[in-house]
């Protein structure tokens, strides 16, 4: 049985862990809303882009002249996994359910036999994909100087991707992060974003359907693709951002929650301590007093 001293000394440094959860609790509450109002105003805009680009990549006409953003290289063997974490912990399973999806969709590739690499955001996932493919990870975008995430941010990390996929040989590009749904829930999403899926069951461009551009095709595709990519992933910063405060709030409420509990317990047992001395000193002051 523990003395006296050493579960004061215990329920003193779990009362201040309380304090320190329940203070993370309320920050990470407070920084979810605006996060969460900028990755639902951000949606609809990066749906209907999304939306737009699919329908014109069913129509494109594949061919050497076709953009390779929208019509791919015409092979599917070098998959690059843009995987977007935070820079933080203590968020509960938040990266660990974007990592793990990561995992699987690499895992699935390689066992096809294609070439698989990664390309990181965020610092929270490379322990453990450098476990499991320790020579596959070819950059990693520090994002810890961001204190807000901005469209020039997303931009960046948009015109790397797209110089690798024209310089370096990928021919495939999957973007995963956290949608987030509320501050229980953070699903795990796998986008391509390179090259552009179409609709499916949308007729193929032989079939006659046509897009007017204007002012030229060639000029608006080498704007708008670059530019989809970017609106991809800024969508995907922006939904992690809430999404790890979410979880963050979340964790923090379950480890006050724990930390209360504890306490109660430790103080529990610290009074029946006490109390079993008390008795003890009794018993003997009786004892000797019977004794004379």
């Amino acid at each position: 049985m523990a003395s006296l001293k050493a579960l004061k000394i215990r329920i003193s440094s779990v009362k201040s862990t309380q304090k320190i959860t329940k203070a993370m609790k309320m920050v990470a509450a407070a920084k979810l809303r605006r996060a969460q109002a900028a990755a639902e105003a951000a949606r609809p805009y990066s749906e209907r882009m999304a939306s737009v680009m699919a329908s014109l990549a069913s129509k494109v006409a594949v061919g050497p002249q076709s953009p390779k953003l929208l019509a791919g290289t015409g092979k599917d063997q070098t998959h690059l996994l843009v995987v977007c974490t935070s820079d933080r912990g203590l968020a509960g399973a938040f990266n660990t359910n974007i990592v793990r999806a990561a995992r699987r969709k690499a895992e699935e590739l390689t066992g096809q036999g294609k070439n698989v690499y990664f390309y990181l955001v965020g610092r929270k996932g490379r322990a453990v994909i450098q476990r499991f493919f320790p020579k596959q990870i070819i950059h990693q975008h520090d994002t810890s100087e961001i204190k807000q995430v901005a469209f020039a941010d997303a931009q960046a990390i948009a015109n790397d991707l797209v110089e690798r996929y024209q310089t370096d040989g990928i021919d495939v590009v999957h973007l995963f992060y956290a949608k987030f749904q509320s501050a229980l829930v953070q699903e795990p999403v796998a986008q391509q974003i390179i090259p552009v899926q179409a609709i499916e069951g949308a007729p193929a461009a032989a079939a006659g359907a046509a897009v007017d551009y204007e002012p030229d095709e060639e000029e608006i595709l080498a704007e708008l693709l670059p530019r989809n990519v970017a609106v991809q992933i800024y969508r995907a910063l922006l939904e992690n951002a809430a999404s790890e405060q979410g979880s963050r709030m979340t964790a923090m409420d379950n480890a006050t929650r724990n930390a209360g509990d504890m306490i109660n317990r430790l103080t529990i047992e610290y009074n029946r301590t006490r109390q079993a001395a008390i008795t003890k000193e009794l018993i003997e002051i009786i004892s000797g007093a019977e004794a004379l």
